[in-house]
């Protein structure tokens, strides 16, 4: 195999990928596929091997591009990603039909009646509600339930937003690192094929877990902390003769609830966490399984189910697609070698002490990261070239992804202007991006690189 042009090759697909979804100037969707097809064909000249060695390059070529369709749909492109998006599928209409029930209503109120009126209760209180609230995976969700729920609050006392805005962020992006959310699902899906990958992606997230439950544990006492400044601030103000008053519900709200269903649904969230980190079955089949509990249980005529469907089908529709399509990037760039030539070249010029230290570089650059990068240009483009080049230095690529995991697009997700996500949370809070920006980064950083060394405590990431 010839290694310099299929390196360059690489080294061009991820770049001209990165530019294309960074400038706007295409989706990541036709990104991923455009990107890679172009120069898969390429590499179908430069491609040898046992079955084209002796052959010119117009048949070497010509052999070479027949198989590029396998490449991409085979089991190390689409059929990679296949359980993956299933699994997703099923997880945004499992938590979606529990949220359209109004499962986390109740909750949201009796958070906000515990807390009362005290600024260090408040900020714990509302770091709980988003924890909970995230369970879905979708931090756009979480913002739209927990924002305009504690702005009348936030405001009748004297808080700042900008306490609001960082304290949700914290907490909806530490939870972001669940099995089911995106930027795990993105990291299990561009490393499937490398060894030490589980075959799951919960395999692949439970030893980051006590790094997650750590990082939670964190994000209570940061919040604790702003409490205490917001208090300390607010000095002598009768916090106690504040009012109150929750958002109204319109009326569809209202159709769609089941109040008197809270306790089961609230046991079918549970026993669906359960099941997704001790049951051993695969995650699309948990959620397959829990979705049509939910349904049959909140929603029994098939209109309404159907209803709910569709009012959940954009979101399905929207990550399953680009899923699919990283399953065709990476498909090329594994089935033609460039990812592996790629690595042979950066190997050839890190020193061998740098290398030793990998995961812990990744893990600690891997927040500031979700400032230059958005997750489907980093986990489907950047991720799989340092997990080859990291096992270049004998260290298990599935080490590099967990280490990425905890920072980029997770706790930095709510702070990067390349997220809807981020502007959705400052709009509602009504608060401006770069204050947000400078209040939320020191500790998204900070609680990331806690989660990285509790990691490499714990044996989630080797050196």
């Amino acid at each position: 195999m010839t290694s310099l042009p299929l390196a360059v090759l690489g080294f061009l697909t991820v770049i001209i990928m990165l530019v294309l979804i960074m400038t706007k100037k295409a989706s990541p969707l036709v990104a991923l596929i455009a990107v890679p097809v172009v120069t898969g064909i390429i590499a179908c000249f430069f491609m040898t091997g046992e079955d084209t060695a002796g052959m010119g390059t117009m048949e070497r070529f010509t052999t070479n591009f027949k198989g590029l369709g396998e490449m991409i749909t085979g089991s190390s492109g689409i059929g990679s990603v296949a359980a993956t998006g299933v699994m997703f599928i099923f997880s945004i209409l499992f938590f979606g039909i529990l949220t359209d029930a109004g499962t986390f209503r109740p909750i949201i109120r009796k958070v906000l009646h515990l807390v009362g009126t005290d600024p260090v209760k408040i900020c714990i209180g509302s770091a709980i509600l988003a924890m909970i609230v995230h369970l879905d995976g979708s931090g756009a969700v979480t913002f739209l339930i927990c924002v305009p729920a504690l702005v009348p609050l936030y405001d009748a006392l004297g808080m700042r937003r900008t306490t609001l805005a960082t304290v949700v962020a914290l907490a909806a992006g530490t939870m972001n690192i669940l099995p089911w959310g995106g930027p795990t699902i993105r990291a299990h899906t561009a490393l499937a094929n490398m060894e030490g990958t589980e075959d799951t992606v919960t395999s692949f997230f439970m030893p980051v877990l006590p790094a997650v439950i750590v990082g939670l544990i964190c994000v209570l006492i940061m919040a604790a902390f702003l409490g205490k400044a917001e208090k300390k601030r607010l000095g002598t103000i009768a916090l106690n003769n504040v009012e109150y008053n929750a958002p109204e519900l319109t009326e569809e709200e209202k159709a769609l609830e089941r109040p008197k269903l809270f306790w089961v649904n609230i046991i079918l969230i549970v026993a669906a966490i359960v099941s997704l980190l001790f049951s051993g079955f695969a995650p699309a089949v948990v959620f397959m399984v829990f979705y049509v509990l939910a349904t049959v249980i909140n929603y029994p005529r098939v209109s309404d189910s159907k209803a709910r469907v569709d009012a959940h089908a954009k979101s399905c529709l929207m990550m399953c697609s680009v899923l699919f399509a990283a399953g065709c990037f990476t498909g090329i760039m594994s089935g033609t070698g460039m990812i592996t030539e790629m690595a042979g070249a950066l190997i050839a010029i890190i020193p061998d002490a740098l290398g030793n230290f990998f995961p812990l570089i990744v893990g600690v650059i891997a927040m500031p990261a979700s400032l230059l990068f958005d997750p489907d240009s980093f986990y489907y483009g950047v991720l799989p070239v340092l997990a080859q080049t990291a096992e270049g230095f004998g260290i298990l690529g599935a080490d590099v992804g967990r280490a990425a995991i905890l920072g980029q697009m997770t706790v930095g997700f709510p702070i990067s202007p390349l997220t809807a996500s981020t502007f959705l949370l400052v709009g509602l809070a009504g608060v401006d991006l770069g204050e947000h920006q400078k209040k939320t980064i020191p500790l998204a950083w900070l609680l990331s690189i806690i989660m990285v060394v509790v990691a490499f405590i714990t044996g989630a990431i080797a050196l």
